[in-house]
């Protein structure tokens, strides 16, 4: 992927963690995503929890599919370690990485389309298996790296930017992470940092599955009236040319901060609102029926429930199903991984 480094130079009174780094030091290349995406939104994000929590980077592997929101890896966390895997097989990756070493800060970056099409499957079973780790999808709707395609996630009947009109209903991530058993399940909009980097901490914090299902603005191609997913970003067209060329309009990024418990009408940049309500005190994260009815009440009301939806403090994680040695796999050695013909007598027999 094409990436530009940013300047290595810095002020010198930047606020310093208990590590004694920097924001800055949390970063990585600029960002080639469209201007006013809600992706770099969410990158921020992950870079003021990282800092927030003097997590030192060289503990955290970063994890990515394909897709816009697959390559937001490169904008952050340049010296932790990274995997840009195929499309739809980040958890695969995830899974194999983490159960080699444990001891490492896992979070795995995907979009609706990486992970409600392709990647469905591979979805469904890291949540089944309590896999450790933080799976952030930014959400926008659309196939933002094929021109604008409707993903698994697009609301019924939300016209694409040509007019055409899409005939299926959308899957709500949150709602199916869980009945699949989830741990840890969010929603939250990348235009609202004071809601999102506490969910990222925490979700960090938390062991097990850990679930955020961003709403990620595409600033590009999802942008129509309708789409709860997204603004229209108004585009431009060149008419001295046979073939009149797109053009992005530089617009201010969409910000939001309000009240638990309220409701916002956020205007976009077309003249449509996007209703969010976000979860106040009376919401019991604890029970999962009542997570699952507060999404679809919002829904039915036209609004997207944000917030931490649920929590299960007492989920194990796939190392603890597994009883696993106490010590990263990748740490053992040869006596360790092979016990001898005796044990493999002992396996054998309980095979025949």
């Amino acid at each position: 992927m094409s990436y530009i480094q940013k300047p290595v130079a810095h002020h010198p009174a930047l606020p310093r963690n208990a590590l004694g780094l920097t924001r800055r030091d949390y970063e990585g290349s600029m960002s080639t995503l469209c201007a006013g995406c809600g992706h770099d939104s969410i990158t921020a994000a992950i870079i003021e929890a990282c800092f927030e929590m003097d997590l030192p980077a060289h503990r955290i592997a970063k994890v990515s599919g394909i897709g816009c929101s697959s390559k937001a890896p490169t904008y952050f966390l340049s010296r932790s370690h990274g995997f840009n895997s195929v499309h739809g097989r980040m958890p695969s990756i995830t899974t194999g990485a983490n159960m080699a070493n444990k001891d490492l800060v896992y979070i795995g970056v995907s979009g609706d389309g990486d992970t409600a099409s392709i990647g469905l499957g591979q979805f469904c079973h890291a949540v089944r298996r309590r896999l450790n780790m933080t799976y952030i999808v930014m959400n926008n709707g659309c196939y933002g790296l094929t021109k604008g395609q409707f993903s698994a996630t697009n609301d019924k009947a939300s016209p694409s930017k040509k007019g055409e009109v899409n005939p299926f209903e959308g899957i709500d991530l949150c709602q199916m992470a869980i009945q699949l058993g989830a741990g840890f399940v969010a929603r939250s909009f990348s235009g609202d940092k004071n809601q999102l980097i506490p969910l990222i901490k925490a979700a960090i914090s938390y062991k097990g599955f850990a679930f955020i299902d961003v709403i990620s603005p595409c600033v590009t191609f999802n942008n129509h009236p309708t789409s709860t997913k997204s603004y229209d970003y108004i585009r431009a067209h060149n008419m001295a040319s046979e073939n009149p060329l797109d053009f992005v309009e530089s617009k201010d990024e969409i910000t939001v901060d309000y009240a638990a418990g309220t409701s916002a009408s956020i205007p976009m940049h077309d003249g449509s609102h996007l209703v969010l309500h976000k979860l106040g005190e009376g919401h019991d994260p604890r029970n999962s029926s009542d997570a699952l009815m507060a999404i679809r009440k919002g829904a039915a009301k036209g609004s997207v429930v944000t917030g931490l939806l649920y929590v299960n403090e007492e989920q194990q994680d796939l190392h603890d199903i597994l009883d696993t040695d106490a010590r990263p796999l990748n740490t053992l050695q040869t006596p360790d991984l092979c016990p001898g013909s005796k044990a493999l007598d002992g396996i054998n027999a309980r095979l025949r």
